[in-house]
């Protein structure tokens, strides 16, 4: 009996797993179903777990809808700007934190850290007035432009902590072949800290396609939505029919980009756990 012990351990463990993949995959499988139904099936009284026949009506539809692709090139445009800009600020700061010494860097970095300790909800108010005052709202500035200068004090230092396990015999040896700092941190550290530097473009992607109080907040125009702003607009309380299979097509063409990228930042993500694992 001992010696199929491990044997059961293992596909005790599998099933556990399968059955809390299944778990979770549920919002994402009944999202997809809904998308494929009739008006009438997602409406109806009883739960239709899968269309009968399943339809890309609304597919096709929310393709011909102009709101929508706006809404679609709006969240690139932005994401794209505020993600690029956001990266190669946090990788500086991390360089300035972990591979330059200065006066007071580590009374820097400690203030910096106590940052994390404020809610965000107890700076909507400030910022708002703020962006108001320099004539930002209704523009994608306060969306973009605070990303650039380093915004995510846990990124930093999880960036930080990535580059300070970099030897600094590289920095030396690059520093007597004439290398200054900005060719050291391009040329030299970040070539080393791609699994991290993935992670955290993955984590930065995810909060900013799926932010939704953000750009609901300094928007304020149709035009410029994004597209977790358009999906909510979508749902009319005062409809006593929702147009659910709308819904749920919009839903799930906004989650695509998300799996997508998680799909390729996955091995880099895997990596940086380990190799954090190793040397932690």
């Amino acid at each position: 009996m001992k010696k199929y012990l491990p044997m059961i351990k293992s596909i005790m463990l599998y099933v556990i797993l399968t059955a809390a993949t299944l778990l979770m995959s549920f919002p994402l499988f009944w999202m997809i179903s809904s998308s494929l139904k009739t008006l009438q099936e997602t409406n109806s009284p009883g739960i239709v777990w899968v269309p009968v026949k399943p339809t890309l009506q609304a597919y096709l539809a929310i393709f011909q809808n102009h709101d929508f692709l706006r809404a679609y090139f709006n969240s690139v445009f932005y994401v794209t700007l505020a993600l690029a800009g956001t990266l190669l600020s946090i990788a500086a700061v991390s360089y300035a934190f972990s591979r330059v010494e200065w006066p007071g860097r580590n009374l820097v970095f400690f203030l910096m850290l106590s940052t994390m300790m404020i809610p965000p909800q107890a700076l909507i108010v400030p910022q708002y007035v703020f962006f108001n005052k320099i004539n930002w709202i209704g523009t994608f500035n306060p969306l973009i432009i605070p990303g650039y200068f380093a915004g995510g004090a846990a990124m930093v230092f999880l960036l930080r902590q990535a580059m300070a396990q970099i030897p600094k015999e590289l920095d030396e040896s690059a520093f007597v072949d004439g290398a200054n700092h900005i060719q050291i941190w391009w040329e030299v550290v970040m070539p080393l800290v791609k699994a991290p530097l993935a992670t955290i473009a993955t984590f930065l992607f995810v909060g900013l396609w799926n932010s939704l109080l953000t750009p609901l907040m300094y928007l304020q125009t149709v035009d410029l939505y994004t597209l977790p702003v358009y999906v909510t607009t979508l749902y009319n309380i005062n409809n006593t029919v929702q147009q659910w299979p709308t819904i749920m097509t919009a839903a799930v063409l906004t989650t695509v980009p998300l799996i997508v990228v998680f799909f390729f930042a996955q091995r880099y993500i895997l990596e940086s756990v380990v190799v954090s694992g190793l040397k932690g």
